[in-house]
């Protein structure tokens, strides 16, 4: 029993190797293809990742079904994801290669057709993250932004943003002076 748990099928070096290389593959294409699962992650994109998980889960262990094959695995993984995150927020160039750059989906009150659709992004989940951020509807914003971890970052318009506390001050400051030009 002990054998089978703590014998691996494959060399050491070719059991980080694998993950590694699958690792890098996965992240390279999440990259190109993932902002949008980031950003709105669907029912359909957990089937994806689901299956994903199972699709290179071979090619990662090899012949190996050892437990201390495995740990060494999820070692190696965590490893080089800690690893490729130093990396990529080293400097403002590296976190552009990693991460790339926002993209605007709307500004001055309307949405970028087009870069919704290359996105694949839809108006009614855009716009509810949008309400979430302040916005009643697209005329309200100035700029809304896809950051690339998948999060919107929104500017309203001047007119729509609401009151701060310092503006209720200022109104209610007013208002004191009135009453005392009123009073006189």
């Amino acid at each position: 029993m002990w054998n089978d748990l703590m014998s691996m099928g494959i060399p050491v070096m070719e059991k980080v190797l694998r993950t590694v290389a699958v690792y890098l593959a996965i992240a390279v294409l999440l990259r190109l293809f993932g902002r949008r699962d980031l950003a709105q992650f669907t029912t359909f994109d957990l089937v994806v990742v689901l299956l994903l998980s199972n699709v290179v889960q071979n090619a990662i262990i090899g012949p190996d079904n050892s437990l201390l094959g495995g740990l060494l695995g999820a070692v190696v993984l965590i490893a080089a994801n800690a690893v490729l995150v130093r990396i990529g927020t080293s400097s403002d160039f590296t976190e552009r290669i990693f991460e790339g750059r926002p993209t605007v989906i709307a500004s001055d009150g309307a949405f970028h057709e087009a870069r919704l659709r290359r996105l694949g992004l839809r108006r009614h989940d855009v716009t509810a993250s949008l309400r979430s951020q302040g916005a009643m509807t697209v005329a309200d914003v100035s700029k809304a932004e896809l950051m690339p971890s998948g999060t919107f970052v929104v500017e309203l318009k001047d007119d729509a943003q609401q009151a701060t506390r310092a503006d209720i001050q200022r109104l209610l400051d007013r208002i004191d002076a009135l009453e005392s030009r009123l009073a006189s």
